[in-house]
């Protein structure tokens, strides 16, 4: 009997230690705070150079010190195993506080120069926007 609640008390010490609630700007209890999620994929044009993409990267990574209205950022490159990217090779995602907030940064001049950056290097793009849940 003692043995079972002391399982019981180190079982609810470790359950309790793994439940955390983060908040950042982009995140409380409205949908909108959440986070609008913006995904974008690149598949580079075939002869795109190391170089080339490291700035484009370097470019994308830029926008968050110059676009007030994205509120969180992260990216990466492929590492699945699944071979199923068909090309794509890189993903951003871009959180924003508001559908108004994605709608000042598709314009934003900065994002537009960024496009003129990557736009001679892009084979394809895809891009899909979610509102994050849990």
């Amino acid at each position: 009997m003692l043995r079972n609640v002391l399982y019981l008390a180190v079982g609810t010490i470790i359950l309790s230690g793994c439940i955390s609630v983060q908040t950042t700007e982009c995140v409380s209890e409205s949908k909108e705070s959440r986070g609008l999620r913006h995904v974008v994929m690149f598949k580079f044009k075939e002869g795109t150079s190391n170089q080339q993409i490291r700035e484009i990267e370097d470019a994308f990574r830029a926008l968050p010190g110059k676009v007030d209205e994205i509120c969180d950022f992260e990216w990466g490159t492929d590492v699945s195993v699944e071979n199923l990217q068909q090309g794509f090779t890189h993903c951003f995602l871009v959180t924003f506080r508001s559908e108004a907030d994605r709608a000042a940064y598709l314009p934003n001049p900065d994002h537009k120069e960024f496009g003129k950056i990557l736009g001679p290097h892009l084979d394809k793009v895809l891009v899909l926007d979610y509102w994050a849940t849990k």
